[in-house]
């Protein structure tokens, strides 16, 4: 895993990754975090979203794409289902999940540029060190980059 300080969106946006990953819940909000930022820029994504079933536990691990066009470059927007909902104090990411939605990304777009944000640890409340190694290891041999949040 490559790890790099920016801005995730506006990295994507300059070119540097072809596909971009963020953890959703299964309710069709992308109301916080970054989710809500790919929202409210990618409204592509969100559409995406709102096509799934609103609660469905079966979306976890799995996956919605949008493919969008910005400045001349098409970039795809994964809405990674990694957590059920989205409240509570407990820890939200379904690390199972995390591990068969890694899995999925890496057969579906095996040799492509990924960015991704610390998925399931900010709102979501795990534990990066053990994420991390789930992702290292399902992307393994792939070109894939954390993004810090730096503005």
């Amino acid at each position: 895993m490559d790890v790099e300080k920016g801005d995730l969106l506006a990295l994507a946006l300059d070119g540097r990754f072809d596909v971009i990953i963020h953890g959703c819940n299964c309710f069709c909000t992308m109301g916080g975090g970054i989710a809500r930022v790919i929202r409210e820029e990618f409204p592509e994504a969100y559409a995406a979203d709102l096509v799934t079933v609103k609660g469905d536990r079966n979306k976890l691990g799995d996956f919605t794409i949008a493919t969008v066009t910005r400045n001349g470059r098409e970039l795809t927007i994964v809405n990674g289902y990694t957590q059920f909902h989205f409240h509570g104090a407990e820890v939200l990411v379904d690390y199972d999940a995390v591990r068969r939605l890694f899995a999925n990304i890496k057969k579906r777009f095996s040799g492509k540029r990924f960015g991704y944000p610390k998925i399931g640890a900010g709102l979501a409340g795990g534990d990066w060190e053990r994420l991390a190694v789930i992702i290292d290891e399902e992307l393994a041999g792939e070109d894939h980059t954390l993004v810090v949040y730096a503005p």
